[in-house]
């Protein structure tokens, strides 16, 4: 598991990392449960890393992605002639992932139909293709996972309980990111290095500011929603300092929800340059130089986007008075 990248040294998600270390080595199958965005497919993945099959294949399968006319063939395999367009023989996902280990997602979405035929395979190791009556033995670790409360499901007869016996032989419940708010400021640096990486930029400073907007966020999307909107605020960073919007980003941290025009991708972009100038617009190193606009077609900018400073002490002394004329008339917070 050293080789493979899990961050986070909270006692939740510590939990999880011991768990990982006791089941690795073993075959039993696994039940991984938690919210959406917790990152069950990289604990799969980790578990799977850390195992004697490191060396074979995995495989994943999303049981809610593949409609449930075709999910058996891609589980299992099918015959050339098994139905309308199967015109060559085709190995399953079982036979794919033979020797190594085989990752279920939203397993919960698996069809009715379909639940005892992977019982079987679990308890036989056999697959059979569709318009084959001949058994294909598979040597597969089978890692489930789900975000809904399977064992409920069972109990309203959407799910069979044997099935879930049998994937549920270790189960492990990730904690949502708001239950581990301490490997937050972690999890932001990995993002913020991966992504400016990504984009050929350098960003070696996150204000303390950020940093406690990022923690104080209920993150319903958890892991995931943390990621992109990291990776959106590395795209809208002029400088060396992570920028955090409280207008737009500030928009998306509140409400989990993506930019939604190229106007507010744009205001979001030049407020990001403001602050990053401290709100110097015009010279060599000001705000229009970084954005490579004229001073005035920046100032026109601003009023059509409503970007005033927050602190109504603006404008300071670096700021020339015809900008301060300028906006005196329309924008009450710079008087």
């Amino acid at each position: 598991m050293a080789n493979f990248n899990l961050i986070g040294s909270s006692d939740k998600f510590q939990v999880v990392l011991n768990q990982i270390e006791m089941i690795a080595p073993v075959d039993s199958a696994i039940l991984i449960q938690g919210e959406t965005g917790t990152g069950k497919e990289v604990i799969a993945q980790a578990i799977h890393h850390a195992g004697p099959r490191h060396q074979r294949r995995f495989v994943a399968v999303n049981c809610a992605a593949v409609p449930a006319a075709l999910l058996e063939s891609e589980l299992f395999g099918h015959e050339r002639g098994a139905f309308t367009g199967a015109v060559t023989q085709t190995m399953g996902r079982f036979q794919a992932a033979d020797g190594g280990t085989l990752f279920l997602d939203e397993i919960g979405d698996l069809p009715l139909e379909l639940q005892p035929k992977l019982l079987r395979v679990l308890q036989e190791r056999q697959v059979e293709r569709l318009g084959s009556g001949r058994a294909v033995q598979v040597n597969v670790r089978v890692i489930a996972a789900t975000n809904q409360d399977l064992w409920k499901m069972v109990q309203e007869r959407k799910f069979r309980a044997d099935l879930y016996f049998r994937l549920n032989v270790f189960p492990i419940t990730l904690p949502s990111l708001r239950e581990r708010r301490d490997d937050i400021p972690s999890l932001v640096k990995h993002f913020v290095q991966k992504f400016a990486e990504q984009q050929r930029k350098t960003i070696n400073c996150i204000p303390d500011d950020v940093m406690e907007d990022l923690m104080n966020h209920d993150w319903p999307g958890n892991v995931r929603e943390l990621q992109n909107v990291i990776e959106c605020a590395v795209i809208l960073t002029a400088g060396s300092a992570l920028n955090l919007q409280s207008a737009e980003l500030g928009r998306q941290i509140t409400e989990s929800a993506p930019l939604r025009t190229l106007d507010g991708a744009k205001r979001a972009h030049i407020l990001a340059t403001l602050r990053e100038t401290n709100w110097v617009i015009g010279g060599r190193r000001g705000a229009a130089a970084l954005l490579g606009l004229p001073r005035t077609t920046l100032i026109t900018m601003m009023r059509r986007y409503g970007i005033a400073r927050e602190d109504p002490g603006w404008p300071d002394a670096q700021t020339d008075r015809s900008i301060r004329n300028q906006y005196r008339s329309s924008l009450p917070a710079f008087q």
